[in-house]
């Protein structure tokens, strides 16, 4: 399944601005530099039912229980580089549910290799052996 068009999906996108928590002098008190983002995946009209099933179910723990995916960040003192950053955050969650997990190929020990294990389990079991009390 493809990932849907992400810049369609920035158009569906809301954004709100918070104070940011920490230290930052007497300016932090004044400026909303936190961006938060919400994204209802439940009633995007960009996604099909196949792709809203697999994002609520591959992102079911970051998802509340209307369906709203709500990331933020603080990290700058700029609202746009914060707003930038958490547009990154959902592109790149919404790029991870779409890639497909590669397929394990099952794989055989090497015969050196199963020989190399049971020459070292063979000298092991004799070390052992010559630790024991003898049998009178």
């Amino acid at each position: 399944m493809d990932a849907p068009d992400f810049d369609a999906i920035k158009q569906e996108i809301e954004f709100s601005t918070a104070r940011s928590s920490g230290p930052g002098g007497q300016h932090v008190n004044k400026v909303n530099s936190k961006v938060i983002l919400k994204w209802n995946v439940g009633q995007s009209r960009v996604l099909n039912e196949d792709q809203k099933n697999l994002l609520m179910a591959k992102l079911h723990s970051k998802l509340s229980k209307e369906g709203m995916i709500v990331l933020s960040s603080q990290q700058s003192r700029s609202q746009t580089e914060n707003k930038e950053e958490v547009i990154q955050k959902l592109n790149l969650l919404i790029r991870k549910a779409f890639t497909r997990k590669k397929k394990r190929k099952p794989t055989k020990p090497t015969k050196t290799s199963v020989l190399k294990r049971a020459k070292e389990k063979k000298s092991k079991s004799e070390k052992k052996k010559w630790r024991q009390k003898p049998d009178h």
